[in-house]
């Protein structure tokens, strides 16, 4: 094979369903392993990774009610980072709680989670 199209780079890097273990799809933790997952990726700028291990999107739906458990420990934690990152999920689940309280700096200059510039979220 040409060395050309050899990504030496990823030789020792792990596939994201092992950089992100989690228990089998129909175990009734899962919603809330992927969900984890997910903001570990966000956190570590592997969305994409962790969207390949948990088969869902970062604002997926249906991951609501486990993304507020995680955010109600954040807080509690005093846990910043992960506290925007939870926020960030929500919003773009189209989230509805908590109204005014701080997610109203809205969606204007936030362009992603991988890295990218966020202009209005402390990191």
């Amino acid at each position: 094979m040409s060395r050309a199209f050899v990504n030496d780079d990823a030789a020792g890097e792990a596939e994201p369903e092992h950089r992100y273990p989690l228990p089998a799809r129909d175990d009734p933790g899962f919603p809330l392993a992927a969900a984890r997952a997910l903001l570990d990726g966000a956190n570590v700028g592997d969305s994409i990774g962790a969207e390949a291990a948990t088969g869902y999107a970062f604002g997926t739906p249906e991951l609501i009610p486990q993304v507020e458990l995680i955010l109600a420990d954040a807080r509690e934690r005093g846990d910043e980072r992960l506290e925007v990152l939870a926020e960030r999920f929500l919003r773009r689940a189209g989230w509805q709680g908590e109204q005014g309280e701080q997610g109203e700096q809205g969606e204007q200059g936030e362009q992603g989670e991988q890295g990218e510039q966020v202009t209005g979220t402390a990191s």
